[in-house]
Parts: C-alpha cells; sequence; structure tokens
C-alpha cells in the first residue's frame, strides 16, 4: 500500500468514525494539554454533544476540577490513553514538550493549536529561520499522525463567545491547515458541528499565515480586552490570510 493510499484509508475511516458520532453523539475527543484553548474546545465540544479525555503533563488526578466543571461527558487520563481514547486528537502543549508526545497518536486525526514563543520554548532554529512551520515540526514527533493546525489564531475567550449555530448570520470562521483532505473534511466536520465556519488556509507548509502575530492571529475577532469578541466572516479570514508575510 503505498503511503498516500494507507493516509486516504486511515483518514477515511475516521471521517467515517466521526460522522456517524455527529449522528450518534459517541464520538470522543481526546486532549493533550488542558489550558486555554484545550479546555475552551473541550467545553464546546461537550456542548455539542461529544465525549471528550482530558489530559495534561501532571496527571489526570490534577484535572479533578476541569472534569466536574465539564460534566458527566468528559473524563481526565493520561496523555497516552487520551490520545487512544480519541477519535480525533487535539494537541495543545508548548512547542518544547512536542519531544513528550505519546506515541498512540500514531494514525490518528490530530489537532495542533500550538503556536511557538522562543520566550517560552527556547530558540528552535528551523523555526527561527523558518525553514518549518511548528507543524511540519511536529509532524517529525508524530509522523505517521495526519495533522491538522487549527484553533491556533483565537483568544480563548473569543472562541467560546463567539461559536453559534449553523446557519446564524453572524457565524465565524476558522483558518484550517494540513496535508490529509480526509483529515481535513473530519476536522472541518468537527469544527462546523461545535459552532464555526471553517475557511481551507492550504498546505501544513503555509500554516505560517495563521501563526502568532499574522493578520489572521487575533485581531479579526477584536482586542483581547474585549472578552465577547466580534464575529469574522470567510471573506475577512480569507483576505488576512492572503495579507500574510513572513
Amino acid at each position: 500500500m503505498t503511503s498516500h493510499a494507507h493516509d486516504s484509508e486511515l483518514g477515511g475511516r475516521q471521517q467515517t468514525a466521526l460522522r456517524r458520532g455527529l449522528d450518534t453523539m459517541t464520538t470522543t475527543v481526546g486532549f493533550i494539554g488542558s489550558g486555554n484553548i484545550g479546555t475552551a474546545v473541550a467545553r464546546l465540544a461537550v456542548a455539542a454533544g461529544y465525549q471528550v479525555v482530558l489530559s495534561n503533563s501532571r496527571g489526570p488526578e490534577t484535572l479533578a476540577d476541569a472534569v466536574a466543571e465539564l460534566g458527566p461527558r468528559a473524563s481526565a487520563a493520561t496523555s497516552g490513553e487520551a490520545a487512544a481514547a480519541g477519535d480525533i486528537v487535539v494537541v495543545s502543549v508548548p512547542v518544547s514538550a512536542f519531544p513528550d508526545l505519546p506515541a498512540a497518536l500514531a494514525g490518528k486525526t490530530v489537532v495542533d493549536t500550538c503556536n511557538y514563543g522562543p520566550e517560552r520554548d527556547g530558540h528552535i532554529p528551523e523555526l527561527d529561520n523558518r525553514s518549518l512551520t511548528s507543524s511540519e515540526l511536529l509532524l517529525r514527533y508524530v509522523p505517521d499522525a495526519l495533522l491538522v493546525k487549527a484553533f491556533n489564531n483565537i483568544f480563548f475567550k473569543h472562541l467560546l463567545s463567539l461559536a453559534r449555530p449553523a446557519g446564524a448570520a453572524d457565524r465565524s470562521c476558522l483558518p484550517i491547515a494540513g496535508d490529509s483532505a480526509p483529515a481535513k473534511a473530519a476536522v472541518t466536520a468537527f469544527i462546523e458541528s461545535i459552532g464555526y465556519g471553517v475557511v481551507d488556509a492550504g498546505p501544513l507548509a503555509d500554516s505560517w499565515r495563521q501563526a502568532t502575530g499574522t493578520p489572521v492571529w487575533g485581531t479579526p475577532y477584536g482586542p483581547f480586552s474585549d472578552e465577547r469578541g466580534r464575529p469574522v466572516g470567510e471573506d475577512a479570514i480569507r483576505a488576512a490570510l492572503v495579507t500574510a508575510a513572513r
């Protein structure tokens, strides 16, 4: 089997499973990292009917309060267990933690929410010289994952406040980037089910267009001081992606 065929088969199976979950509300979303963005995505997922399994670097017992707040659809586990349990897996960790990601991510559709920050992560030459995007670096550590960049361009409070049902006139959009069409379709279905439209921003090599400091990062949804944010449609997201420069 060619790698492309293998990718398509894996992604196709997961996309089918995800759509089945959307119908029966039995899809499980695993979380590697349960900080602000991870918890916000988990909250939206639970509200949409998903099961969520949270994890962090400190152990499942430290997530008891978060699980209690999220309710009976939520549980906590080790990162390996969360990765294994997820039909899709959201990775929301510092870039410096990439080497510690669990092997159970192999073959999974993985949503990469991570942003590189040298002041936190230390300087990483491939990212400083822009020979790789942070998502391409992540893929080096989980080469068999089907990776999609998403949720990294929006303030977590805006992510919570701007979610709208399908068909709403003020529904906002989020950009995604990835190399696997089936994985992008699965992640698109997930994002649409939790309150957002999706703009395809291209392959992982172009995911720098939604990285920290770019026109689509943060600003379109309003200042951080305004916790409610403002809706942003497809055209505005596309325009911001196009104007990004390295």
